[in-house]
């Protein structure tokens, strides 16, 4: 097997131990938070599960990764291999600080710089025009109802001010665009999904989790505080869990399809199929660095973002839970911190604006937009330093 092979399947297994490392507080913080578990029975509890998530599911996250970003034509192990250096560079660099970003956007951007630099944009899958109608075209549709409905509940109740309209549009984007995928009327995939559920994904997660902490707030209302604490840190193991599987079935798939890719690439396979042994193979590394936890990232999720009491964290863990596997099932690779993130957002909300440490939201927010090109532009300035020392195209 080519040494260049060899040193990528590598590299990807520690790409996904990478991103078990950060990733492990979108599984563990809301349990970790409450108490629900100790740290390290937190950690162990999504170790498990991220193994179990990507057998429970298909692989079509992975073709998305190893065959629609860029052109199969184009791809080739260096490629490949420079795409991941500059993923894996990004993630360790954003978990040392405690920063939670997106694994999966970090890999993108590596493979769209190292493609970039080898064959120019052309190499990129570019959304087709009626694909980027048909998409603005379901989004203006959400958007208008979403604020027509959000104007009229806001004047029947007497308090319409001009931003519910721009909040009902944002709700009405966020469920018209998946309901669409969902239905198959939007067949949507590559950068184009990639781009889109930056801003869903969150604002999914947020809207989830806060009808679901105001629904159990409201069903719950004449518990006693305590009992209803210790009924839901027990229910909490429950949607961890789920949540930890949703993480599995979707990350876990980033090094998944790279590895295929790479063997595809050196000819070692005829069809991009995952073997067996990869979809093992990667389950084993997200795990194993959820399994050591990523502990400045989950101190920042766990307790910075707001404080989180039990119904909430179950709240915000089978919201994101849910809303991982759900994309999972359909192929669109989302973000899973963007999803924790903003599920955690969405029950800090119930207890009111300032129950949310919006400072420390901006600084999450600007990780997750600086991600995409950061990788990109690492991933690429290593391909053409590769490429210089060799002495020739590869």
């Amino acid at each position: 097997m080519d040494p260049i092979i060899v040193l990528g399947i590598l590299l990807a297994l520690l790409f996904n131990f990478a991103n078990g490392l950060n990733d492990a507080a979108n599984s563990i913080a809301t349990i970790v938070a409450t108490k629900a578990l100790t740290p390290l029975q937190a950690v162990l509890l999504a170790g498990v599960f991220n193994l179990l998530g990507p057998l429970l599911f298909t692989t079509a996250i992975a073709a998305t990764i190893g065959r629609g970003i860029v052109d199969p034509v184009s791809l080739t192990p260096m490629l490949i291999l420079m795409g991941m250096v500059g993923a894996v560079l990004w993630v360790f660099m954003t978990s040392f600080f405690g920063i939670p970003v997106s694994s999966s956007h970090a890999l993108i951007g590596g493979l769209l710089g190292a493609g970039i630099a080898a064959a120019g944009t052309g190499a990129v899958l570019w959304p087709s025009l009626v694909l980027i109608e048909q998409t603005i075209f379901y989004g203006l549709v959400g958007a208008i109802l979403g604020a027509i409905v959000t104007g009229v509940v806001a004047h029947h109740r007497g308090d319409f001010k001009p931003w519910n309209l721009l909040l009902g549009g944002l709700i009405g984007v966020t469920m018209a665009i998946p309901l669409a995928i969902i239905a198959g009327f939007l067949k949507i995939s590559g950068i184009l999904a990639v781009v889109i559920f930056i801003v869903i994904s969150p604002t999914l997660g947020f809207l989830s989790a806060f009808a679901l902490a105001t629904l159990v707030t409201w069903i719950f209302r004449n518990h006693p505080p305590r009992r209803l604490s210790r009924t839901f840190k027990n229910l909490q193991i429950f949607s961890g869990s789920l949540q930890a599987i949703g993480h599995g079935s979707n990350d876990a798939q980033n090094a998944m399809g790279i590895i295929t890719a790479m063997l595809l690439a050196g000819g070692l396979i005829a069809e991009f199929s995952v073997p067996l042994w990869v979809i093992l193979t990667s389950s084993l590394a997200i795990s194993l660095g959820t399994l050591l936890g990523g502990w400045r990232v989950i101190d920042k999720m766990a307790n910075r973002i707001t404080r989180i009491r039990p119904y909430q964290g179950f709240a915000a863990s089978t919201a994101a839970g849910s809303v991982l596997s759900l994309m999972t099932a359909f192929g669109v690779p989302v973000s899973t911190t963007h999803a924790a993130t903003g599920a955690i957002m969405g029950v800090g909300a119930t207890r009111g604006y300032s129950a949310v440490k919006w400072g420390v939201v901006r600084e999450i927010l600007v990780a997750w937009i600086l991600t995409l090109p950061a990788a990109a532009i690492v991933a690429g300035g290593c391909y053409l330093a590769a490429r210089a020392l060799v002495g020739g195209g590869f």
